[in-house]
């Protein structure tokens, strides 16, 4: 068995300055720049089109060391939401006809105040998404955590790279697809993708490699049929996402030669219609310290909202957000490629 993986930052890799990774990013001569190809689509400057989705992300403390994890989460890693932070997300939100809360980390269950923030955003009448990496519902301090999830009615969006467990170990450690499928079964006896039971449980799947990914509708399918199968293991829908080119999922281009490679297959596939539909548009993204950002994948490069807009959840301003001017760079042809790539899946058809 490998030994575990460890993040950039705990083997003190040059990847783990977001300044480097954003000057590999914005490197003259790779590929041309992200704002050309908007304005060649009609986009530029790309501004926000009112928020329906309020993710947090509570921190990158997980169980799991990822290989492709944008996050560069893990064990080692301990950054974590306070209670002020939370407290202050959720007096945001209350301010906001927002309907829908996106709770992410890292392993966001690990977060000592998810489960406040899963009451009260529930309390509040908003649609409440945990995104799990499934592994995490088995631990002995968490043998609550599938029913607290069933009890709220929280949708559970899982990470599972594959349905054969050979690539989705290769992707995120010795074992994890068993361990994945426990959890998945855990989840379907407490009604989670099951008919009638209004719990809604979501895949997410992501390429094993410097690939776009295939059609969602049609790995969906892949999925059902070999999940069911196999496994005995039901589900409402799968999204699939483009491993975007940062963090550890950057490392592993650059130490595989596929960096210039890969960057070039996405400009290539580069779609005005995924353009349009990108998830910044709708997005709010607010990080464990609080900060604000376009998406995730701009937290993660240390990229914070601009042009004017508020900084900081404590500073909220609806009107100042709604219509926000988006920050892009060249990690965004990850979203804009082929049938684009969300946290919402694919966002042209």
């Amino acid at each position: 068995m490998a030994p575990p993986m460890k993040s950039l930052r705990a083997r003190g890799s040059a990847l783990a300055s977001t300044r480097e990774q954003v000057c590999l990013l914005e490197a003259p001569g790779v590929v041309p720049r992200f704002d050309a190809a908007l304005g060649g689509a009609g986009l530029h400057p790309l501004a926000a089109t009112g928020i329906t989705v309020f993710q947090i992300n509570v921190g990158r403390l997980c169980n799991q060391t990822c290989r492709h994890c944008h996050v560069d989460a893990g064990p080692d890693r301990a950054e974590s939401m306070t209670r002020a932070t939370a407290e202050a997300c959720m007096a945001a939100l209350a301010r906001t006809a927002i309907p829908t809360v996106d709770i992410t980390g890292g392993a966001p269950e690990l977060n000592p105040n998810f489960r406040r923030l899963v009451e009260e955003s529930r309390r509040l009448g908003r649609h409440v998404m945990d995104r799990c990496n499934l592994s995490v519902l088995l631990l002995p301090a968490q043998a609550d955590l599938g029913a607290f999830l069933a009890r709220h009615g929280v949708e559970v969006v899982a990470s599972l790279p594959s349905f054969a467990a050979a690539p989705t170990d290769a992707q995120r450690g010795d074992g994890v697809f068993a361990r994945s499928i426990e959890a998945l079964r855990l989840l379907n006896g407490l009604g989670y993708g099951r008919d009638g039971s209004g719990l809604v449980l979501t895949l997410v799947t992501n390429p094993v490699g410097a690939f776009l990914p295939p059609a969602q509708a049609a790995q969906e399918g892949l999925f059902r049929d070999h999940l069911r199968r196999d496994h005995g293991v039901v589900f409402n829908r799968l999204h699939t996402i483009t491993n975007m080119p940062i963090s550890r999922f950057l490392e592993f281009l650059l130490e595989s030669g596929n960096y210039e490679g890969y960057m070039r297959r996405l400009v290539d596939a580069f779609n005005p219609g995924a353009a349009a539909g990108v998830m910044c548009r709708h997005t709010l993204s607010v990080g464990w310290d609080g900060r604000l950002y376009d998406c995730d994948f701009n937290q993660m490069l240390d990229l914070p909202l601009d042009h004017g807009a508020p900084g900081h959840v404590r500073d909220f301003d609806p009107a100042r957000l709604d219509r926000r001017r988006i920050v892009t760079g060249n990690h965004c042809y990850g979203c804009t490629a082929g049938a684009g790539s969300s946290c919402g899946g694919a966002t042209a058809r």
